[in-house]
């Protein structure tokens, strides 16, 4: 099979692709980048006799149609931005794809889609994307779910913490910036609770879980929970839900301050040129990289509580994803290139057909889907316990 990887020599790009050269149905990559020095970027990390690099002249939306009509799949790893265009030439040439990025902003797409019967295959990175796998995996589990709550973070080891944030850059740290003013919704006692942004860190909305081997860390909202639960039937009843970002503890009290005194703004300042938030990002992001020998930590805890033949249960999943210090892939973009490698190959074989915009959580199947990443060595771990 011929896989194109738009955006290939990105952080999460590199990953995916290595995956795909040493996956051996894979016989040719088609990596489409604006970069120039793609072999450079990639030199060291994989085989390079398998990738095709292609550099367009100017803007890259133009070339999309023509590369993706060549390939049996795609992935795409371009900036949120560029989204729309991938999927309407993945449309266009009826080529089966993958992106990471949250589905509801091409909403008005899946029409179009199914119409051209193909396959676009939503939200399917880290968070979102193997939290919602395993979301499907638990709901067959329960007769009844009553609370969900999904847990999902990048931080630095404990050796590589700096103060006073105690975190590193392991992606995109403007996107970090720019997901602090994303508004939540929460269930509580049943009840839709809308948390805006500028609440995220306010103390009520805090609370801290206890990690195996790292110890305790801190959670704060930061998605819409009821979103994903209503796509489960058996979550009907549904009493307590969140989605929450994880770091160490402190985020939330160094951020809080500088939040009410606008730094996370978008709005530009008159005579400077960038928003408070760009600023930080340019200030901040260079102090914040990891050393070579420095790992990242990916931590994902997902717990399900709910009734099965009249007894209440909870099922814990758990998943701790490291950067691999031989090749310098960190462990948020393995937690992200790969299921995007696994899925493409996946809608290439003809094991995902069903056409319009698709939803890890309802289409992947998940026993194949976590096969393949233990075979990675991406192992998430469950447990069950019974009152």
């Amino acid at each position: 099979m011929k896989i194109a990887v738009l955006g290939g020599l990105g952080l999460q790009g590199r990953a995916a692709i290595a995956d795909l050269v040493a996956s051996a149905d894979v016989e040719e990559v088609v990596c489409v980048d604006t970069a120039p020095n793609g072999a450079a970027r990639l030199g060291g990390l994989t085989d390079l006799a398998r990738v095709h690099f292609v550099v367009p002249e100017g803007a890259i939306a133009p070339v999309l149609a023509n590369v993706l009509a060549g390939v049996d799949a795609a992935i795409d790893l371009l900036p949120q931005p560029l989204m729309r265009e991938a999927v309407q030439a993945a449309i266009a040439t009826r080529t089966p794809l993958v992106t990471t990025n949250y589905g509801k902003t091409i909403a008005d797409l899946a029409p179009a889609a199914e119409a051209a019967g193909v396959s676009i295959m939503t939200e399917c990175g880290l968070d979102p994307g193997i939290d919602l796998v395993l979301y499907a995996r638990a709901a067959r589990q329960f007769d009844a779910i009553t609370a969900i709550d999904s847990y999902c973070g990048g931080i630095p080891e404990p050796k590589a913490m700096a103060k006073p944030l105690c975190y590193k850059v392991s992606w995109n740290f403007d996107m970090v910036l720019m997901s602090q003013n994303r508004d939540s919704v929460l269930v509580e006692n049943g009840k839709r609770v809308d948390v805006p942004a500028g609440q995220q860190h306010e103390n009520r909305f805090i609370h801290q879980i206890e990690i195996a081997g790292l110890g305790r860390l801190e959670a704060f909202p930061n998605g819409d929970a009821p979103h994903y639960a209503c796509m489960l039937a058996a979550a009907k009843g549904l009493q307590r839900s969140g989605r929450y970002s994880l770091r160490w503890p402190g985020w939330s009290a160094f951020w809080a301050p500088l939040k009410e005194l606008g730094f996370l703004s978008e709005d530009k300042v008159s005579g400077v040129g960038a928003s408070p938030r760009e600023f930080l990002g340019r200030l901040l992001g260079p102090q914040l990289q990891y050393g070579a020998d420095e790992k990242d930590l990916c931590v994902m805890r997902n717990v399900f509580t709910g009734t099965q033949d009249g007894r209440r249960k909870t099922v814990t999943s758990d998943l701790v994803i490291e950067r691999d210090l031989a090749s310098g892939l960190f462990g948020m973009s393995l937690g992200v290139g790969y299921p995007a490698s696994i899925v493409a190959q996946m809608l290439a074989r003809g094991e995902i057909t069903e056409p319009g915009l698709l939803n890890p959580l309802l289409h992947v199947p998940d026993g194949r889907f976590l096969d393949e990443l233990a075979r990675r060595g991406l192992r998430v771990s469950e447990t069950i316990d019974w009152d």
